[in-house]
């Protein structure tokens, strides 16, 4: 699987752990920053993670913050992107099979290396249970 994976400087080093976590399972990578732990705006990486996945470039996207908080609203002004915060594998594994979600945004300050990792682990394992197409069509309809 494609994978575009950004980070603010809050979570530099998560999204370290996750990359390589990412190539170990085989998927490939679109590491799009940002490069160092100074201060940089989270939109901006939002923006470019959610464009590869809405063209096409990746499959799927992850967006790493302080709290996944702002990565998650700013990616879902993007239409098309259903970002989904998470904080644990049962979340991250309903964000995919109930909301088909393509970007998984996770908190560097509130999760630990080894929880996001099985978080993204089981949220790329997991499947969309087509049951609740209509729900996203109501979505989609509002954007």
């Amino acid at each position: 699987m494609r994978v575009a994976i950004a980070s603010d400087h809050a979570a530099v080093h998560l999204r370290a752990h996750l990359v390589e976590g990412l190539h170990k399972l085989g998927h490939e990578v679109e590491d799009l920053g940002c490069e160092a732990d100074e201060r940089v705006d989270y939109p901006d990486y939002a923006s470019a993670v959610a464009g590869s996945v809405v063209t096409g470039n990746a499959d799927r996207g992850i967006l790493l913050c302080g709290t996944g908080i702002g990565m998650a609203i700013a990616a879902n002004k993007v239409i098309g992107i259903r970002a989904a915060l998470v904080h644990d594998v049962t979340t991250a594994r309903l964000a995919m099979e109930h909301n088909d979600a393509n970007i998984l945004c996770l908190g560097a300050r509130v999760i630990g290396p080894l929880v996001a990792l099985e978080c993204v682990t089981v949220w790329l394992a997991a499947e969309f249970e087509h049951r609740h197409q209509s729900r996203l069509d109501k979505i989609a309809a509002m954007e």
